[in-house]
């Protein structure tokens, strides 16, 4: 107990239509994606944390939240990849079917993914290993930047990011829908089936999803070898609501199969093939490749107290990964991790400007190796926490807080000679205050202090073996002490009839931050060798976006991004943390196009720029990383329903991204520290060249 603190709360973020449509009782309007650009309407959503709705004006630590429209009319591979272009946010890439999300320069376990109401556990701590989420089911994204500890545990240390899946139709209404589109650079398929209704307070909801590509192509390595994939996925809903409450279960099925890029050279300077004969833009797989599937059960349950409520979710969750190297038949690393996942708590209705909640959540996992190749033991690992949030308005004040314990226990078990028998403890105090202030209608002020807490994971405790991903020799270290952070955040939202501006600013202190080194000299398995080890680290940044409406079709956003993030008392090369995103402009002009008396409704294009400035801030170190140059792309987009008889019958997108060519490599990109190109002298596989995506959505109303 000795790490005390007093901190925040608030953090959570459906909006306001969302949440009364998921309680059957208005229904959710079919719009084009009017949020990509930052309207003044934005301060008036309303947002739900476990202490009940709040406005976003009243929430003291930044998000975003991102609408279902907005996702239709991006142009992706996965999900990650869909929501990655927002402020604060980044991804490390492996490919184009492969991306970890980053909130303000951190990432693996240090953020937290939320879907179907309990937090993702697939093998986070994998620079190769994604998130097993149907993004075609997806209805609307919360990101939360920042510790958030305080709702969801250890590992929330740079932020949440909630899934959200479609909200539960009005009673008496059946709807199906069906999508597909279509990307010209890697011929991307995409198709998806769903099937929603609500009858006599009976609800449900089932998806097919399946998603397939061949490999991708850019102006410097033509067609990148196998970087094909295969997706498919189904999931379901069926509950019932009553005037006791409501209960609901959902199951899910995930099913990825991705190619390994090894990006070896011929002699020549073009990309290895794996075999002979090998079909550039073949959809099958090819080794080496993996195998992901992810099965997920959660049943939800609501009991009604008053105007309060106490609400208990149960899930179980597997995820099977493999990789194939040398077999289609038989993987040599086969890893299956079991987790149950629980969460009761109560939340109060408001009174005397006062709300409350209180609860327990956590986690039990076991982990089981299948194969003949290890990286890490057999483990099972068990881990509850209590928590406490309170939220106070008064006038223009709103001050909100909370403070929250965890216990986490971690067993390691002996496996042949490479793994030892370990046994590890690890707790900690976490909190959060803040407090928001509405100076005017248009103007209001926010500010936050928060302390994170996240326990060590298995691959930094206890790895043994060669990471194929990281083209390494991974050691672990048992002496490995939690990180702590505390954030310091403040910003402040400006909204007028013509202008929209938004200002986030944070500044952070980790303790023990934990990364991987290279011991000098030492090979093992024709690797070189890298091992876990911890110091303290400072980050520093923010965003800033502001939108100008000119006139009423026309609107011009910018958003700006920064992150800089250093290891104290450490020497040159190891100055910089690594996986740190390269600061990035963005800027779009979207016009809303009139369409009167014709069959078309909601028509926008759009024009926008992405620039990643170069980053120099980097990991030097044994040449872990290397510098990354600045780079821009243009992208294009046009949208519109298509209505017949004043009735929605379909909507188009068509998106072009990076429509001059440009070869490039994001800085988070794992392929930018593959083999150089003999002939040319560049270094690596390059991202994904121009791209023109087609989508269509038809919805079918019952």
């Amino acid at each position: 107990m000795k790490y005390l603190s007093i901190i925040l709360f608030l953090i959570w973020i459906p909006i306001s239509g969302i949440a009364k449509s998921f309680m059957g009782t208005t229904e959710e309007k079919d719009t084009l994606p009017v949020d990509i650009w930052r309207t003044k309407t934005i301060s008036e959503v309303v947002v739900t944390g476990v202490t009940g709705l709040s406005l976003i004006k009243e929430t003291p630590l930044p998000f975003t939240y991102i609408s279902k429209g907005e996702i239709q009319s991006t142009s992706s591979t996965n999900i990650i990849d869909a929501i990655a272009h927002q402020p604060g946010l980044a991804q490390i890439t492996t490919g184009s079917g492969i991306s970890k999300p980053v909130i303000r320069g951190l990432g693996f376990n240090r953020v937290t993914v939320v879907n179907d109401g309990i937090r993702q556990e697939g093998q986070q701590w994998g620079d190769e290993h994604g998130i097993e989420i149907d993004g075609q089911g997806v209805s609307s994204v919360e990101i939360l930047k920042g510790p958030a500890s305080l709702m969801y545990g250890s590992d929330a240390m740079a932020g949440v990011i909630i899934f959200h899946n479609d909200p539960t139709l009005p009673q008496g209404k059946m709807e199906a829908n069906v999508s597909t589109g279509y990307q010209t650079n890697n011929g991307q398929i995409d198709c998806s089936l769903n099937f929603a209704g609500n009858k006599q307070s009976i609800m449900w909801n089932l998806r097919y999803s399946k998603r397939m590509a061949h490999a991708y192509k850019n102006k410097y390595d033509g067609y990148v070898v196998n970087s094909q994939f295969h997706e498919r996925a189904l999931s379901g809903l069926l509950g019932t609501y009553r005037n006791w409450g409501k209960s609901q279960f959902i199951f899910s099925y995930y099913h990825l199969t991705p190619g390994i890029i090894e990006g070896e050279r011929e002699a020549n300077g073009e990309l290895a093939l794996p075999y002979e004969g090998y079909n550039v833009k073949t959809y099958s797989k090819a080794l080496p490749f993996q195998q992901i599937y992810h099965y997920k059960a959660v049943s939800e349950n609501t009991l009604y107290m008053g105007e309060g409520n106490m609400k208990l979710i149960v899930g179980y969750q597997q995820n099977h990964r493999q990789e194939h190297e040398e077999s289609v038949d038989e993987a040599d690393l086969d890893l299956k991790l079991h987790t149950i996942n629980y969460d009761l708590r109560y939340t109060s209705p408001e009174k005397n400007h006062l709300k409350f909640a209180v609860g327990m959540n956590g986690m039990y996992q076991k982990s089981v190796n299948a194969g003949e190749e290890f990286l890490i033991p057999d483990y099972n690992l068990f881990d509850w926490g209590v928590f406490s949030t309170a939220s106070w308005s008064y006038n223009r004040w709103t001050v909100s807080g909370g403070v929250r314990f965890d216990i986490r226990n971690l067993h390691g078990k002996a496996l042949e000679e490479r793994f030892i028998d370990f046994t590890k403890n690890f707790q900690g105090v976490t909190g959060s205050v803040g407090t928001t202030y509405c100076v005017s209608d248009k103007l209001h002020l926010r500010m936050n202090i928060s302390r994170g807490f996240r326990g060590p994971n298995i691959s930094e405790l206890a790895s043994n073996g060669v990471h194929e991903g990281s083209i390494r020799y991974e050691l672990g270290n048992t002496n490995l002490s939690p990180e702590y952070s505390w954030q310091a955040d403040a910003g402040l939202d400006f909204t007028s009839k013509m202008v929209s501006a938004s200002l986030s600013l944070f500044a952070n202190h980790i303790e023990n931050y934990i990364f991987t080194q290279r011991l000098p000299g030492i090979i093992t398995d024709g690797r070189n060798t890298y091992q876990y080890t911890s110091g303290n680290a400072r980050l520093w940044g923010g965003e800033v976006s502001i939108e100008i409406h000119p006139i009423e079709r026309l609107h011009f956003l910018n958003t700006f991004s920064y992150v800089d993030s250093r290891q104290l008392h450490q020497p040159e090369e190891s100055r910089y943390l690594p996986f740190i995103p390269a600061p990035r402009w963005t800027s779009g002009l979207k016009f809303d196009i009139p369409t009167a008396n014709l069959p078309f409704n909601n028509a926008y294009a759009s024009i926008g720029l992405e620039c990643y400035l170069k980053q120099s801030h980097y990991y030097k170190h044994d040449d872990t990383e290397t510098e990354t140059p600045s780079y821009s792309l243009v992208n294009l987009s046009l949208g519109t329903d298509i209505s017949y008889h004043k009735k929605k019958i379909a909507t188009l997108h068509i998106i072009a991204n990076n429509i001059f060519d440009r070869a490039y490599q994001n800085h988070l990109s794992r392929l930018k520290y593959a083999d150089v190109n003999p002939i040319t002298g560049r270094q690596g596989v390059f991202d994904m060249g121009r791209n023109i995506c087609m989508k269509l959505l038809i919805p079918i109303a019952l």
